[in-house]
């Protein structure tokens, strides 16, 4: 066949075509309906110079209409009835699959001709959106008995025979475009995968098969002979139709929609086991009996994997079996969820390297054999021997992700080329949707482990309150989000609660949900008042840019002085709900503005609270509905809050069940919720001491017959000891105010020094003839837990000990 070609020095645009080789016209229309390449083969066989065809309506040029005229002997290409429904709609923008048609014509300096058409709509990059190829039906006729081979076949990848001959031939058939410009449009016809028409052994070019072109232009012949008889009232006439072209029209039309409807069914949700399982089901048993599904092991676990081709080594786990056999038959020798890898000898292995179909029409003795024994203790022969068996590789973005395993009884037509077809077809759509549920699920564990590593761990107990929490994404699609809480340890047994919202969704804002949350854990850990680190948030959230902004409620519990000091950033009140008489109340504190908008100032106040007061901190996804005034949500947080309740956890899935069964949340929930016991004043002891070394003796006279009355003997030596050093170092470095000793007991044993000297200690590697820096060396050995924390009028160097069990 000759394409056309009009390469320099090759002749030129009068020449005729070589003796029996047939002239192909090849245009391409871009998306404004005009002609962007005309070759040499369009030249020849419409009769318009390219100077002259570039640039103008496709509708002017392409005398081509969807039938043969029957009644017009010729048809001139300026005065035709225009093209045919399915080029015209495609020259429109509106075809998404290829057409073809037939046309007689009379072209300038041609005569008259006979012509076979067919478009292919181009999909990809590119202004392209139509490729037009177009030939001489006389000279297919003549052409060395040509026409009597034509045979349908498909593209690359759908693997017939001769296709990637075809990948390399596509681009010669446009020689005059750019190479990027025939390379885009060569990929985009062999993704797509269009037919084949074989004009001889050694040529094909892409288009629709021979049956497409007789039988649409035989139908639409019928029709209009059919309609002019019931016009003039004439019977209509009987046509004779050829059984064999309706057979395989209807085999292949058949086809096309179980791909439709297979694509329908499949992908409904982003949920990785329900895909496979739509999959599976899809296929069985309209186009298979048995279909097994195998995954790759990351791909079931959610996670990535290094590029390359799969290999003896990898293992795949069995995701789905489904038959139409007896129930159980496959389930003891196939069952669901076992991984195992293939040896290289196995079509399988085949598949997932070559990321091909393989068909096997027959399992044979022998080949059932081999494959029977990868499976320990089980036979699997009588379950696949005499089957025929399809192979289909499920592969998105050219990385395999599994295969799919089809089989059919016995007595069923084996698997053909035209099933293969089929069979990879169906995967490469199932691979698709496979895969982007793989990339959910991946996202979901990655955004899940983000979230869960910004969320703190917060102990159930803490000095004198117990604590509980609860963190609610807003929706599966983001399960990272800004809102969090915290619960942070203070010096002399004071406790910070801490609840925050950034404002926004996804990864941006937890990012600075991570940076608020580590700057109020820093800042409170320097036991700053709470105005004035929430005026230190906003500067820092200034610094860090203005692009989101912040609430933040930030309450210090003192459970000696039994008082709450709290300052709000723009966020909803907290709720107390008071011991005595049971009742939730909204905490009336100075708003403030968020964090983030910068120069604002915030204040403070102070809150008595008695013994088992509950104090309940939320963000405000859990009051605020959409549609909704907040004031019915808070109204609903204090009386749920005061609901009685068995535990704290009890308590706060009471606070989420009345206010999240309400429609319309879409918002993310952080609920922290302490219950303030307190610490009763016989559990405090507390001693001024001189600045005079020999108060040292005392001190530790002092803490050993405290702990012996409070029956904590075992704890005497570490303490008297611990407690000594720490006295020596205050009594050594103040300057005029007195030492301050205490002793707490609640959880732990606590023990804390204060002196006016605002210089801390750090711990330091002392030598053998170094007369100081062991003091803390063995206060950092000896306890449980101990630091150091600047105060307003110097600093306090505390540690804790283990109480014993009773």
């Amino acid at each position: 066949m000759d394409h056309g070609t009009d390469r320099a020095g090759q002749g030129t645009e009068t020449e005729s075509a070589e003796p029996g080789r047939v002239p192909l016209a090849v245009v391409v229309v871009d998306r404004d309906g005009l002609v962007s390449h005309w070759s040499r083969g369009a030249r020849r066989l419409f009769g318009t110079p390219r100077q002259e065809a570039i640039g103008r309506t496709a509708l002017d040029l392409l005398p081509v209409s969807g039938a043969l005229p029957e009644e017009r002997d010729s048809t001139s290409y300026a005065t035709c009835d225009g093209l045919g429904p399915d080029l015209g709609s495609s020259l429109d923008g509106g075809l998404s699959y290829p057409a073809a048609g037939r046309a007689r014509l009379t072209a300038p300096g041609a005569g008259r001709v006979d012509v076979l058409w067919w478009a292919y709509p181009l999909v990809g990059p590119g202004p392209e959106r139509l490729l037009v190829l177009a030939a001489d039906a006389e000279a297919l006729r003549a052409g060395d008995g040509a026409s009597e081979r034509i045979a349908p076949g498909f593209a690359l990848h759908t693997d017939f025979p001769g296709s990637r001959d075809l990948a390399r031939r596509l681009p010669e058939i446009m020689p005059s475009m750019s190479v990027g410009e025939s390379a885009r449009i060569v990929g985009q016809i062999l993704e797509l995968g269009y037919p084949v028409l074989e004009f001889s052994q050694n040529d094909r070019v892409p288009v629709t098969p021979d049956w497409g072109v007789a039988r649409r232009a035989e139908r639409t012949a019928r029709r209009e002979r059919a309609a002019r008889a019931r016009a003039a009232g004439e019977p209509v006439p009987e046509e004779p139709l050829d059984e064999g072209e309706d057979l395989e029209y209807a085999a292949v039309r058949e086809r096309l929609e179980f791909l439709n409807e297979v694509s329908g069914r499949i992908g409904t949700s982003l949920d990785l086991s329900r895909t496979v399982i739509e999959v599976s089901r899809a296929v069985v048993p309209r186009f298979t009996d048995v279909a097994g599904t195998y995954l790759r092991e990351q791909v079931v676990a959610g996670e990535g994997f290094e590029d390359g081709v799969p290999d003896t080594t990898t293992m795949w786990h069995r995701v789905a079996v489904e038959h139409t056999d007896e129930p159980g038959r496959w389930d003891d020798v196939v069952p669901v969820g076992e991984a195992m890898p293939f040896p290289a000898h196995t079509p399988f292995f085949q598949c997932m390297t070559s990321g091909e179909p393989v068909l096997v029409p027959r399992i044979s003795e022998e080949m059932g054999h081999a494959i029977a024994a990868q499976f320990e203790k089980r036979d699997i022969r009588p379950l696949i021997t005499g089957r025929s068996m399809l192979v289909v590789p499920l592969k998105a973005r050219n990385v395999v992700l599994g295969f799919m395993i089809l089989l059919r009884h016995p007595e069923r037509p084996v698997f053909n080329d035209m099933d293969r077809v089929t069979g990879a077809e169906l995967a490469a759509r199932a691979g698709l949707v496979l895969d982007n549920a793989r990339m959910y699920t991946f996202q979901e564990n990655v955004a899940e482990t983000l979230q869960d590593s910004m969320l703190p761990h917060i102990p159930p107990r803490m000095a004198g309150c117990d604590i509980a929490t609860r963190y609610l994404p807003g929706t599966l699609l983001g399960r990272v989000g800004g809102d969090w809480f915290d619960a942070v340890k203070l010096h002399g047994g004071r406790t910070a609660f801490v609840v925050g919202d950034v404002m926004g969704h996804g990864l941006n804002s937890a990012a600075m949900m991570g940076q608020l949350r580590t700057a109020v854990q820093t800042m409170a850990g320097l036991d700053l008042p709470p105005a004035q680190l929430l005026r230190n948030l906003d500067d820092l959230a200034q610094r860090l840019g203005d692009t989101y902004l912040a609430t933040c409620l930030y309450a210090v519990y003192d459970p000696i002085a039994s008082e709450l000091h709290l300052a709000n950033a723009g966020h909803i009140p907290p709720v107390l709900v008071r011991a005595g008489d049971g009742r939730g109340e909204l905490l009336d504190l100075p708003t403030g503005a968020p964090i983030g908008v910068g120069g604002v100032p915030f204040e403070a106040l102070r809150v008595r609270v008695e013994p088992g007061d509950r104090l309940v901190m939320c963000t405000d996804g859990l009051v605020e509905v959409r549609g909704e005034d907040i004031g019915v949500g808070l109204a609903t947080l204090c009386e749920s809050a005061a609901h009685p309740a068995a535990s704290m956890d009890d308590a706060c899935d009471t606070i989420i069940r009345a206010l999240n069964t309400r429609g319309g949340r879409k918002d993310d929930v952080a609920l922290l919720m302490a219950r303030l016991g307190g610490i009763e004043p016989d559990d405090v002891a507390e001693w001024r001491l001189a600045l005079d070394p020999a108060e040292v003796g005392r001190a530790r006279a002092a803490v050993r017959e405290q702990l012996r009355e409070w029956g904590l003997a075992k704890l005497v030596a570490p303490a008297e000891l611990m407690a000594g050093e720490l006295v020596t170092n205050a009594v050594r470095h103040s300057h005029a105010r007195p030492v301050e000793l205490r002793l707490v007991r609640g959880d732990t044993l606590l023990c804390e020094v204060d002196d006016d000297d605002h210089e801390l200690p750090t711990l330091l590697d002392a030598g053998p003839l170094d007369e100081a820096g062991r003091g803390l060396r063995v206060v950092s050995t000896l306890s449980r837990e101990w630091g150091t924390s600047r105060t307003k009028a110097g600093k306090t160097v505390w540690f804790e000990l283990t109480l014993p069990r009773r």
